[in-house]
């Protein structure tokens, strides 16, 4: 699928459904901020949400006393939904409409936390440019949640990559270290069920 295409897709979707009408919304992003507290990092760390869209994620963080957090989309309209939410809190937030497969980060960032927007990437070239980009602007530490191979094989009907431990972990093993992966129910606002698998990483020295 081309950039423009996707973008169109995710405005659209953004446009037309509230929260309650998409499988990915969680009232509490436990999973994410269990990661992210595990790092250890202090409230100044720099971190980004990659397809972050209109997840509370950001909110919760702003709650603990987050300072440096940055919130990447491909569409507009998400971010626009998650900022008008925040109020005047929004302004705290950096926030970057991009595709990620075309992002080019101004810094670099602790903390690379993604929930639902690596498994998109169908293509190797799509893999391998959002690798690189990990790979040259973390500076620490990664947590990336997909759907398992016991998860569904398609999300907002566009196709989808699963994975496993193994897999995910490979994609990543040039210039990551693996730290822990656990799988996770997540039930959805219409009560179904996708099985996540997500993994996090730390940056290897030097």
């Amino acid at each position: 699928m081309e950039d423009s295409t996707r973008k169109n897709h995710w405005e659209t979707v953004y446009e037309t459904k509230n929260p309650d009408q998409v499988s990915w919304t969680q009232e509490i992003p436990k999973t994410s901020l269990d990661f992210i507290h595990s790092f250890g990092s202090d409230k100044t760390a720099s971190i980004i949400d990659i397809g972050g869209g209109d997840s509370n994620l950001v909110d919760f963080l702003l709650r603990e006393g987050y300072e440096n957090i940055s919130v990447l989309d491909i569409s507009a309209k998400a971010l626009e939904r998650a900022k008008k939410r925040l109020g005047k809190d929004a302004e705290k937030v950096k926030w970057i409409v991009s595709d990620i497969t075309s992002f080019e980060p101004e810094n670099h960032y602790e903390i690379w936390h993604d929930r639902a927007t690596f498994h998109f990437l169908t293509t190797p070239e799509q893999i391998a440019k959002y690798i690189s980009i990990a790979e040259q602007y973390v500076t620490g530490y990664m947590t990336i949640g997909t759907f398992s191979v016991d998860g569904p094989t398609k999300c907002s009907g566009l196709e989808i990559i699963q994975y496993d431990e193994q897999s995910l972990s490979l994609k990543l093993e040039d210039k990551f270290d693996k730290l822990k992966c656990i799988t996770e129910e997540h039930i959805t606002p219409f009560d179904t069920s996708q099985n996540f698998i997500f993994c996090s990483f730390k940056k290897r020295a030097g």
